[in-house]
């Protein structure tokens, strides 16, 4: 059973819908009939994400920070909250962006829920688990995060969002609820945002060396980004308080991923060992079992199927 579209939205408030997953977001929704208020400020997220979107009735788009209170013209039975850096280049590059996206912008998106009695969902993150040290995580995992590292800045916001989110339903009823992706992948990521499916992609289809750090054996749980969109919609249509994983709960190892992403693009690429970055995880996969008890969600789509989707739409934009 597909629970995605069991309760239907009039018009949907996307915070970040121009970046990766919000824009797919908007598409779905557009799809199934709601309307769509994108609300970007295109500090990561790409106009051309939405550039198809743009003529569509129902759509409309809001070029606004989060950071700093925003307004749209029409009442909004759904806000999803999913501005944010998310990819380690730009949240290294941003971080007091990022640290705002998550906790004012966090506060700024709830603050429109409520005042229109709305549905409200926070895209929260795997990374809140950090380097864990439980394995699968569940959402009762409290997690192991370095909150000075590198990543602290990501990581810590996204925490905060969720103690906000929380704080809002307890103190004053806002209808709220919490997903933590994991690892999404797909169309419309771009080449050189650090993370490792498309950074291996775009070296595969250039012939370059895939540059694998440390040894290679650390794992992630890779998600296509139809199969994360049907997740958050069907957390955004059960009423579910969460926080509810959504992710693949299958791990491949970065060694194993190059070298898959190799074979599938044809590459004549080798594969290069560069150093680990800071509290890089060791491994990271999901527990989906409340996904599955709850929302009657788990991804369909395989990483061979995924990744040649994700590959052939890198053959068609890359420059």
């Amino acid at each position: 059973m597909n629970a995605a579209f069991s309760r239907s939205w009039k018009h949907a408030v996307v915070t970040g819908g121009a970046g990766f997953v919000g824009s797919h977001l908007c598409t779905a929704l557009l799809d199934s009939g709601t309307a769509v208020t994108c609300v970007d400020d295109f500090s990561t997220g790409r106009p051309e994400n939405i550039s198809a979107l743009c003529d569509r009735p129902g759509f409309q788009l809001v070029r606004a920070s989060v950071s700093e209170p925003f307004t749209v013209d029409r009442p909004a039975d759904l806000v999803l909250h999913f501005a944010s850096p998310a990819s380690p280049a730009d949240y290294l590059r941003l971080p007091l962006h990022t640290l705002d996206a998550g906790s004012l912008g966090t506060r700024n998106a709830l603050a429109l829920a409520h005042g229109f009695g709305a549905r409200f969902l926070l895209a929260s993150t795997s990374e809140v688990y950090g380097d864990p040290q439980q394995h699968p995580q569940n959402e009762r995992y409290w997690g192991n995060v370095n909150p000075v590292g590198p990543r602290s800045v990501y990581d810590e916001a996204k925490r905060f969002g969720e103690a906000l989110t929380t704080a809002h339903a307890d103190a004053d009823g806002t209808d709220t609820g919490i997903v933590r992706l994991f690892n999404t992948y797909g169309p419309r990521m771009r080449g050189h945002d650090g993370r490792a499916v498309p950074t291996f992609v775009r070296q595969a289809l250039a012939g370059e060396p895939l540059t694998v750090s440390g040894d290679g054996r650390q794992t992630r749980s890779l998600c296509y980004v139809d199969d994360t969109v049907r997740g958050i919609l069907a957390a955004a249509a059960h009423g579910l308080r969460g926080p509810v994983n959504i992710g693949n709960p299958t791990e491949i190892t970065m060694l194993d991923l190059a070298r898959l992403i190799i074979e599938l693009t044809g590459s004549s690429s080798e594969i290069r060992f560069i150093e680990r970055p800071t509290d890089d995880p060791a491994v990271r996969c999901p527990d989906i079992t409340l996904a599955r008890d709850k929302l009657e969600w788990e991804p369909s789509v395989s990483a061979e199927q995924g990744l040649r989707r994700t590959i052939a739409w890198f053959r068609d934009h890359m420059d």
